[in-house]
């Protein structure tokens, strides 16, 4: 990567946020992917607006990622810039409203939904229960409106700053984003996320914790979580179920290299210990190849592939 720009980006964060040749198997859940030429790692929305109006000045590609834990990464790696949401400062405001019941909650894109969560319910509110063991971070969950167990983004969100594609911050609110299943018009204007905020009312702490509780048990009980995996590694077919139909299919611990379908859930796919990304996306493709022949239904994958063909 040229030093110019390196300079550059460095007097917009600091030297010691940007990162070269930087192995993306640490950022992301599956522990898998090659290098990227170069990492930043801004502390704030400025600093992200600055990065990619850098980037687009200078023609250098550029990927946002927040917690890495709904993605797959090609061995090659990433050819430009990856700007990491990590070390975005991810203190929690909150502020009554004025109905005596409700909080508007908000942070930045990089604070995980754990930590977002578990504040929460630590102040008695209620409406996160259901994201507090999802791995991702804020911005990635707004982004494709995550979900578990009934309760989806969509129905706690409030607004979200983005940058958008003129590089200015604009903010947009619950409707605006028109939320369907696992996605908003974020992916579609390939917005950028930066501070989100949720509205979530007054609740009994004990209760809320104990759901949290049960949900997290549930997890443990039913999901691979002692192997890496992005999560639930397909979207869900209007109707059915991605597990089960892989499990009908007799792929249940089917496997290429060390990624394998998980035996616990079928709709995780795993990384058995020193699966490649290419071991990865060789089963997710082998997976929707012998579902349709089995039952005609098409698989689309629920995360984000680069440096893949697609």
């Amino acid at each position: 990567m040229d030093k110019t720009f390196i300079d550059k980006l460095a007097k917009i964060t600091s030297r010691t946020a940007v990162f070269e040749n930087t192995k993306l198997s640490e950022y992301t859940s599956f522990k898998t992917g090659g290098p990227a030429d170069m990492l930043v790692r801004p502390k704030d929305a400025q600093e992200v607006r600055k990065i990619v109006a850098l980037c687009k000045a200078e023609k250098v590609p550029f990927y946002v990622i927040g917690n890495g834990t709904n993605m797959l990464v090609s061995d090659d790696g990433f050819r430009g810039l990856i700007i990491s949401l990590k070390d975005m400062d991810n203190s929690i405001s909150f502020t009554a409203l004025s109905d005596g019941e409700s909080y508007s909650v908000s942070t930045s894109a990089g604070c995980t939904l754990a930590r977002l969560s578990s504040e929460a319910a630590s102040r008695g509110l209620a409406g996160l229960e259901f994201a507090a063991g999802i791995p991702g971070s804020v911005g990635g969950a707004v982004v494709m409106n995550a979900g578990a167990y009934g309760g989806e983004i969509k129905d706690v969100f409030e607004w979200a700053d983005v940058l958008d594609e003129n590089g200015d911050i604009v903010r947009l609110k619950n409707e605006e984003l028109k939320f369907a299943y696992r996605k908003s018009i974020i992916q579609e204007k390939e917005y950028i996320v930066l501070n989100v905020s949720f509205i979530l009312k007054k609740g009994d702490e004990k209760s809320i914790k104990a759901e949290i509780k049960e949900l997290n048990e549930r997890r443990r009980d039913k999901q691979p979580l002692e192997y890496p995996s992005a999560g639930s590694t397909f979207k869900r077919p209007e109707g059915l179920f991605a597990g089960k139909l892989i499990e009908d299919t007799g792929l249940k611990g089917f496997s290429v290299g060390d990624a394998a379908v998980s035996e616990k859930h079928c709709g995780f796919v795993i990384n058995k210990g020193h699966a490649t990304s290419a071991d990865i996306y060789g089963l997710i493709s082998q997976v929707i190849e012998k579902v349709y022949d089995k039952t005609g239904v098409v698989l689309e994958p629920e995360i984000k592939l680069l440096g893949f063909d697609e």
